[in-house]
């Protein structure tokens, strides 16, 4: 990377300072732009947390189909799928910071208008699943912006340590947001999409705050060339197609969040505080793991530890598929996030290293169509097949897939399986 590149570039006062030690983990909590910029994502994805479990338990219980629940999932992928080629190009064309703002200033309102249909009882699919892809369209934008933004915020010596709390910012909202969620829509639904509103309107508000530097922009004319740039990057840099694949089929195929609620429901009938806690198992074990990886990152044999956790996600799913029991079900969800983080610190850190400023935001947007099929196509995956085989069968084969993934990746990728260190490219 050349000295003008923002990992680099040191002059800026509060991006400057002496080298971070690795021991250090609160590095990047002392630039106080990544300060708001964290706070900022995490009300944001703690709102989302909010309205995912009262949007599932809503649907599920009003149409007792877990069809519907993977419709959930992919009325927010396909925005993402669909608006590809813009999203990325408007991060590396425009301020990154108030594309996050308008995007969470968009999610406030579609949060206002679940909560509306709800306190006039007019709550049926169609709406719900239109107003889930205003949210899509929003996340859209988010999603390359946010991603782009933490590498101009911070200076290069920061930035591992940025990636571990900014991954720790979800998760810590994934372990909250779930059982926030659960007890305020065990009150009253309208208590919890009104929080939602209101922690959304909070991120949109500190986001547009940051005082950013100005981004490298593209310096070339919109053109299908430019705009596709992102996907040419990741297709010749076979490192990071692979991390960014293998995550995309591990958890497309393992997912299972979108069943929780059949799980709490009918299977371990634990009611919706209890699909809280289902849903903030992942993220207790990846924040266990992500504060670790603030002060120990991984400095050696990085593509073996990833394709290892990757197979103990699958192991882990097939185990919550099969258990009864809902002690054994937290903990083996708990255990899958654990394994799934080492994934997503390893990638991330990948994609922003290794990637030029002036194409960082099309290459986030590919990425985060990557993650949003891994995630809420994932969703709808598990719908259809619970839908056809049942809700047990479709965890279980969705788990031993993800193994069999971890080891087909290991042979078709051994670049990535032979990676060691984590550091930039020169």
């Amino acid at each position: 990377m050349t000295s003008s590149d923002p990992l680099t570039a040191r002059t800026d006062p509060e991006a400057g300072g002496p080298p971070v030690p690795d021991e250090d983990r609160f590095a990047a909590f002392r630039n106080p732009r990544f300060r708001r910029y964290w706070l900022a994502r995490f009300f944001g994805s703690f709102a989302t947390q909010i309205v995912s479990v009262s949007v599932g338990w809503q649907i599920y219980e009003l149409t007792r189909n877990p069809l519907d629940l993977g419709f959930v999932g992919l009325c927010q992928f396909l925005p993402a799928l669909l608006l590809v080629l813009v999203t990325g190009a408007a991060a590396d064309r425009y301020s990154r910071r108030w594309i996050m703002g308008l995007s969470l200033a968009v999610e406030t309102a579609a949060g206002a208008a679940l909560l509306a249909l709800t306190f006039f009882e007019l709550v049926s699919p169609a709406p719900v699943f239109a107003l889930l892809v205003v949210f899509g369209v929003a996340r859209a934008f988010f999603g390359p912006s946010a991603s782009s933004l933490v590498v101009n915020l911070v200076s290069r010596d920061e930035l591992a340590n940025a990636i571990a709390w900014n991954s720790s910012s979800w998760q810590i909202a994934s372990i909250v947001g779930p059982v926030a969620g659960g007890l305020l829509y065990g009150v009253s639904a309208h208590l919890s999409y009104g929080v939602a509103v209101a922690m959304f309107a909070v991120g949109a508000a500190l986001v547009l705050s940051i005082h950013a530097p100005a981004q490298r922009g593209t310096g070339e004319p919109a053109s299908l060339e430019t705009v596709v740039a992102g996907f040419r990057y990741i297709f010749r840099e076979k490192v990071v197609l692979g991390a960014i694949s293998l995550d995309l089929f591990a958890v497309l195929l393992g997912g299972a969040v979108a069943l929780m609620p059949v799980f709490a429901h009918d299977i371990l009938a634990v009611g919706p505080w209890g699909l809280g806690l289902m849903r903030a198992a992942p993220g207790v074990g990846a924040l266990a793991v992500a504060l670790w990886l603030a002060a120990h990152p991984v400095k050696d044999r990085a593509g073996l530890i990833m394709f290892a956790f990757v197979a103990l996600f699958g192991a882990f799913t097939v185990i919550f598929g099969l258990s009864t029991v809902p002690w054994l079900s937290i903990g083996a969800l708990a255990l899958m996030g654990a394994s799934d983080m080492i994934s997503v610190y390893i990638r991330e850190i990948l994609l922003q290293l290794w990637t030029p400023d002036d194409v960082r935001g099309r290459v986030n947007a590919v990425n985060m169509v990557f993650v949003g099929a891994s995630n809420e196509l994932g969703e709808f995956r598990a719908g259809v097949m619970a839908h056809g085989i049942g809700t047990v069968p479709a965890v279980v084969v969705g788990g031993i897939a993800t193994i069999g993934v971890a080891a087909i990746w290991s042979l078709a990728f051994p670049q990535l399986r032979r990676a060691r260190s984590l550091a930039a490219r020169t």
